[in-house]
């Protein structure tokens, strides 16, 4: 066998056209983000084999399920001291691995792995753990970094084979791997510590559907490094050096598309997942650039299944994705509002301009004011009053102030949990919240940053001016609770009233 060619040159031809690909499809300056991660083969949340700087949600609880094939023509027995050793014979077969992972706070993420379970003669058990924690989080957009740990048990064929036989990035027992290889170097599998890097960027704002697009790069030992001297086991290597791309193609009512690239310090790997609505399903190709000349060395197919449970939420979890401050879609008005259209004539010359305001309306749309010094709103591209528009003008959207729930100073109950009525009023900017639910026909607004369980709620009472609700330490909540948003709420249109406040006119 000839020595490796550079590694960086056969990185660069695996992994660069659909690396390039993808980031040619990022523009500047639009806002949609990533909902929810894919999950690896067998280590958690993550690509194909390369984990990420991200984190599954508190308490969410994944159960994932891979199998690929393995087939050449014949197999590479490495050379012994002082011996020519003949190749092996066709080897072919299945392997299946199975994995849990679990969210821990938003901040941490653990699991366990099942391998290979059988006898002796074929390897025995091969069991692992993994762990994950985030130490900055990417959020809707921006970097994230996390460290981690893999951990995977040895196989044991028995019978005198070598005593430290060493596990492959594979998953599967072979008896070539073990801690000192015939070219001298040393093998260490069980252990493989990373760092991982994400940067999450908006897509494209025209397409067929919206999507994200998250770039992953990061170092690992251990399987992400082992084996750079043996032959069979390698055809390119990076020294510990991952990285990764995906685009994630959000196809609406909670289900995702996610395809990826990347490579994982030894292959170049490709797949799909389709996520719908926290059961995935995906297809796989591992080792895009080998040529078929080992076990290792060979493209392999495969598929994947797993179901992700939102224990916070106690459903399946959705691949949500939330809407960017800058993107404002206008849906139909709701049933119950009325809309009336009246022409009027521009203001004449030297009319007063007022100063400008922007109020959160309970769409969570922010919309254009300007009010007087004698306390009245103008409205429209004629800066109107809204004194002569009455009762024609309304803005869209619920509010609570006139309703007996919120007039008798009632707890809101939400996701089985019961928050207080806080005593201010408050005027927040539309940017910064999203809607996470309804309550008795009034939307229920949380921070665009927080995840569930929420801590903090907001409740709009009028056009502009809103309620915060805090959550009660130990309280459940009953029936007739808010019901929660099967996807993050896209902003609407205009038209209700403006009824109190600075903005009733004189």
């Amino acid at each position: 066998m000839t020595g490796p060619p550079d590694w960086q040159r056969s990185v660069g031809r695996a992994a660069a056209p659909a690396l390039l690909a993808l980031a040619t499809l990022v523009p500047r300056g639009t806002a949609q983000t990533v909902g929810t991660m894919p999950g690896t083969l067998r280590y958690g949340s993550g690509l194909l084999d390369i984990p990420v700087a991200w984190v599954l949600p508190h308490m969410a609880l994944v159960a994932t399920w891979s199998g690929f094939r393995v087939s050449v023509s014949e197999t590479s027995v490495p050379d012994r001291p002082g011996e020519s050793v003949p190749p092996g014979g066709r080897y072919e077969r299945w392997f299946s691995d199975g994995s849990l992972a679990l969210g821990l706070f938003g901040r941490a993420e653990v699991g366990a792995t099942l391998q290979h379970f059988a006898g002796e003669d074929r390897g025995g058990k091969m069991l692992g753990a993994f762990g994950r924690l985030a130490l900055l989080r990417p959020g809707d957009r921006g970097l994230g970094l996390a460290a981690g740990l893999r951990y995977l048990t040895s196989p044991s064929f028995g019978g005198g084979e070598p005593a430290e036989l060493q596990p492959n990035r594979l998953g599967y027992p072979d008896r070539r791997v073990t801690r000192r290889s015939p070219a001298g170097g040393e093998f260490g599998g069980n252990f493989s510590p990373y760092l991982a890097g994400t940067a999450v960027l908006p897509g494209l704002a025209a397409g067929p559907a919206p999507y994200d697009v998250t770039l992953h790069l990061g170092w690992g030992g251990g399987l992400f490094s082992a084996g750079r001297e043996l032959d069979f086991y390698r055809d390119a290597d990076s020294g510990g050096v991952f990285a990764g791309a995906a685009v994630h193609f959000g196809l609406g009512g909670g289900r995702l598309l996610n395809v990826m690239a990347e490579f994982n310090g030894f292959d170049a790997n490709a797949g799909v997942q389709l996520d719908l609505g926290g059961v995935r399903a995906g297809a796989f190709v591992l080792g895009l650039q080998h040529d078929g000349t080992s076990t290792f060395l060979s493209r392999k197919f495969g598929v994947l299944g797993s179901v992700a449970f939102c224990g916070g939420r106690r459903t399946l979890c959705r691949g949500e994705r939330k809407p960017a401050p800058d993107t404002v879609t206008l849906p139909a008005p709701p049933p119950d509002t009325v809309v009336v259209v009246r022409e009027v004539a521009a203001e004449a010359a030297g009319a007063p301009e007022g100063t400008p305001e922007t109020l959160c309306l309970a769409t969570g749309v922010g919309v254009g004011v300007r009010v007087t010094n004698a306390g009245d709103t103008l409205v429209g591209p004629s800066w109107v009053s809204v004194g002569e528009l009455r009762p024609g003008l309304v803005f869209a959207g619920g509010y609570a102030g006139a309703l007996e729930w919120f007039l008798a100073d009632e707890p809101l109950r939400f996701e089985d949990r019961e928050y207080s009525r806080t005593d201010e009023d408050v005027r927040p900017n539309c940017d910064d919240i999203v809607r996470v639910g309804d309550y008795r026909g009034v939307a229920v607004f949380a921070d665009r940053s927080a995840e569930p369980p929420f801590e903090i709620l907001h409740v709009p009472v009028r056009p502009g001016v809103w309620r915060t609700y805090r959550r009660m330490p130990g309280r459940a909540g009953g029936p007739g609770g808010a019901k929660r948003c099967p996807e993050a709420f896209a902003p609407s249109g205009l038209h209700d009233y403006i009824s109190s406040g600075r903005n009733r006119s004189r």
